[in-house]
């Protein structure tokens, strides 16, 4: 049987398809809306993240300067073995600095002065509203005006194993104590004695840092030890620090309790009934940059200081604490 195929039948043409000028301006309306909507919160996201970034960073620097001064200023007094400075033989006395002559007579130490090490009798001090230190401040500008200073000495924590020369220790039993500087132990103190190094540091706010030029910066004098001598090194702690303040809780009746806060320098500290407790520290930390839409009017009061209002565009952060002096009780 034959098949045939089957007639070709003709369609007509299909019409195109296409969208109107009213179609394609709602379409591109809505792109456009979608992409402003989609810029605004990639710009939102950036900006609170600078914003967090920068909150962190204060925090961050205030929280490490606080930590640093609170370690120091926990083991005032700790002497090893004892926490009685005035047990310590070779500290500074009224009129005669340096009884036993460890310090050398020029140099830095000089210019802080043997009492600045050697004072083991007041292991907390301060100047209030300005440096007030011997030595000169480091940093390019000097020190900040209205920031106080803090100066803490003590004994290393742990014992030394391997004695430095020219480094300054204390050599301590449960009843007395002495000071060397060298490397060979000194005897007479019973073989249950215990060689620490002796640290001493005071802690300032200059106006500008070293690390990064035209931000204020804490930092420190610190003793360490040069070429066989004991020296002073400046050391900065941490940019961003724009004030320090500090005040003493005293006991001045023998009871082991704070009786009152005073300034450094108030004459009370000077008294030999009066024992020195606690610390409070202010610290006031701002932003190393400037952050667009800051306008920071706020007053800022640590301690007994009014810094007024700054007035800029620096994010601040004002902190405090109270720390115990430990040692001092003993």
């Amino acid at each position: 049987m034959e098949t045939r195929p089957l007639p070709h039948v003709k369609r007509p043409p299909r019409k195109l398809a296409g969208v109107t000028l009213v179609e394609l301006m709602v379409a591109l309306a809505i792109g456009s809306f979608l992409i402003i909507g989609a810029v605004q919160i990639a710009s939102q996201s950036r900006h609170a993240f600078r914003v967090n970034e920068s909150i962190a960073r204060v925090q961050e620097t205030a929280q490490f300067a606080l930590d640093t001064l609170e370690t120091d200023l926990r083991m005032a007094s700790h002497w090893g073995l004892l926490s009685r400075g005035h047990d310590i033989e070779g500290r500074s006395l009224p009129g005669n600095p340096d009884p036993l002559g460890l310090l050398p007579t020029a140099g830095s130490i000089a210019e802080c002065g043997a009492a600045w090490v050697l004072d083991l009798e007041r292991p907390v001090e301060g100047s209030n509203n300005g440096y007030g230190l011997a030595c000169a401040a480091g940093g390019v500008g000097g020190p900040q005006a209205n920031s106080d200073t803090l100066t803490v000495r003590r004994a290393a924590r742990e014992p030394a194993t391997a004695l430095t020369d020219g480094r300054l220790y204390v050599q301590s039993s449960r009843t007395q104590g002495l000071l060397f500087a060298d490397a060979t132990v000194p005897s007479g103190l019973g073989p249950d004695s215990q060689s620490h190094a002796l640290i001493v540091n005071s802690y300032y706010v200059a106006a500008d840092s070293e690390l990064i030029p035209g931000v204020p910066a804490l930092r420190r004098k610190t003793l360490t030890v040069n070429s066989g001598s004991p020296t002073v090194e400046d050391q900065e702690v941490a940019p961003g620090v724009e004030n320090l303040q500090v005040q003493f809780g005293v006991d001045v009746d023998q009871d082991s309790t704070v009786d009152r806060y005073v300034n450094p320098g108030d004459s009370i500290l000077t008294s030999p009934n009066t024992r020195v407790l606690t610390a409070r520290v202010w610290l006031l930390v701002r932003s190393v940059d400037r952050e667009t839409g800051i306008d920071d009017t706020r007053t800022y009061t640590p301690g007994d200081v009014n810094l007024g209002q700054p007035a800029d565009e620096f994010r601040r952060l004002q902190v405090s604490k109270t720390i115990l002096l430990r040692n001092v009780r003993s």
